[in-house]
């Protein structure tokens, strides 16, 4: 077994600050901000704080969706938040976010500006305010919270356990590896089942569920995410690839994907979108060629 088979945790932990990897400059053990920076505001009545990771897709996804359908009080301006640079650090981050995590959302379109992170929370927000992708029926909206949540309290064994311990960690630790490939794969199973029956997760409609669950499951199986695809045997989830496929024809989908997205192809990059022409006029590709 690779790794450090004769660590003995002390009896009070400490930090050091060097084990923390391609992360140690933004992980800490406190919270709070670390520096003055106020936040930028745009014109439009959402201000979306955020980055294209799986967590922060799925505003943006849902933004474009309702977008879609042509609710025009969804208009809003999507900011770049570097967390890598430690932007979710910054007094006016931290006042919208106390977590300081993406995405953070502030809706100003009432008379006091009302602030939700979280991005179920986000999700949840937005559906209710919109009266989309969240049923109304009791059962169906009792069977989709339960597949957005089921989402929350599963997805950081994919990302902070599995994601972390396979293609971040400065050590590769065998044990820790198996110990979270066997639970994503498990949660695969989950998944590969429940769409064996259903065309969604929540039932025949497409829902918040969908939206919060597709970033990151749709993305690994699609081998998009921490290049695990052929070592978790993706293909064994047809269910789960059929599910993944549909979501991702959607034209709000990969709009959404897009947005402050700062990896890949300099076409599938919009840092910021402040109007539906920017993902005509101000995706990289395009700012690189008018420079």
């Amino acid at each position: 077994m690779s790794g450090s088979p004769d660590y003995t945790p002390p009896k009070v932990w400490t930090w050091n600050k060097a084990n923390g990897g391609q992360f140690a400059s933004i992980n800490r053990p406190i919270a709070g901000p670390t520096h003055d920076k106020e936040l930028p505001v745009g014109r439009h009545p959402l201000q979306l704080y955020s980055l294209g990771t799986p967590n922060g897709q799925k505003v943006t996804i849902m933004l474009e969706e309702l977008l879609a359908l042509g609710r025009e009080g969804a208009e809003y301006d999507a900011w770049l938040i570097k967390i890598g640079d430690g932007d979710q650090f910054g007094s006016g981050f931290v006042a919208v976010n106390p977590n300081s995590k993406i995405p953070a959302l502030m809706d100003r379109s009432g008379p006091k500006p009302i602030r939700v992170f979280e991005s179920g929370a986000i999700l949840t927000y937005l559906a209710e305010k919109f009266g989309a992708f969240l049923p109304t029926e009791p059962a169906a909206r009792a069977e989709c919270l339960s597949w957005l949540f089921w989402q929350m309290g599963s997805a950081p064994y994919l990302g902070g356990g599995f994601g972390h311990f396979y293609a971040y960690a400065p050590t590769k630790i065998e044990y820790a590896i198996d110990r979270f490939a066997m639970e994503v794969k498990r949660q695969l199973d989950v998944l590969d089942r429940r769409l064996a029956e259903s065309e969604y997760l929540a039932g025949s409609d497409y829902t918040i569920a969908d939206i919060a669950v597709w970033p990151w499951y749709g993305g690994l199986v699609k081998g998009w995410t921490y290049g695990a695809a052929e070592f978790l045997q993706v293909e064994e989830y047809k269910n789960v690839l059929r599910w993944a496929d549909s979501i991702y024809s959607r034209p709000a989908v990969q709009r959404g994907r897009m947005v402050n997205r700062l990896s890949g192809e300099p076409s599938s990059q919009l840092h910021e979108r402040h109007d539906a022409s920017d993902f005509d006029t101000r995706t990289q590709d395009k700012l690189a060629a008018a420079e």
